[in-house]
């Protein structure tokens, strides 16, 4: 029925392949605003979605051209970025949830987010490789969407540790600074093929 073998292998390629993407950087950034695990909820739903669209049509998704799939990419880091930068906290330092961000709009929000950003990502098509290699869809599955939320899991409650100690202005330029320079690296892509 599954392999405990191919789901290792699988969460040790997704977990490695997706720890520096943009992924932990979404989670951190959610993490660092609110309630860590509205965020999760909503976050480990988007991955089970990009999962099941890596398997079922995980090859249409090599299909895509290339050039394409990195200009919007980069267009989304760049969007990002300036969200990131224009926002104004009106000087408070400290995160707190308000009132009215209910588990739906959190979780909604952190669904969006990586569904929009992790779509046709290099471990979305990893993931439909290893399933084709593998031919054992449910382990793949398995391996990807635990290796997955791991790494949103250590964006996230990594981001709330991360808080204690770091402003919250510090972290949000930090993390623009890195949106910007992946931007430029997927319209760089895009423009040279």
């Amino acid at each position: 029925m599954f392999s405990i073998t191919v789901i290792a292998v699988v969460f040790g390629v997704i977990f490695l392949a997706e720890l520096p993407d943009k992924t932990a950087l979404a989670s951190l950034m959610l993490g660092t605003r609110y309630r860590a695990s509205y965020v999760f909820a909503g976050v480990a739903a988007a991955f089970v979605v990009h999962v099941a669209l890596a398997i079922a049509a995980g090859s249409l998704l090599t299909l895509l051209p290339h050039r394409l799939v990195q200009g919007v990419v980069g267009l989304l880091f760049l969007g990002g970025a300036a969200m990131l930068l224009l926002h104004k906290d009106e000087g408070e330092e400290t995160v707190k949830p308000p009132a009215d961000q209910s588990f739906w709009k959190v979780a909604g929000a952190g669904f969006m987010l990586i569904l929009v950003a992790e779509f046709g990502d290099l471990t979305q098509i990893m993931t439909a490789n290893l399933a084709a290699r593998y031919d054992d869809p449910v382990s793949v599955g398995i391996g990807a969407v635990l290796g997955l939320w791991a790494v949103a899991g250590l964006g996230i409650f990594g981001g709330k540790m991360l808080m204690k100690r770091v402003p919250l202005a510090l972290i949000t330029k930090i993390a623009a600074g890195v949106m910007v320079l992946l931007a430029g690296f997927s319209l760089y892509e895009a423009a040279v093929g």
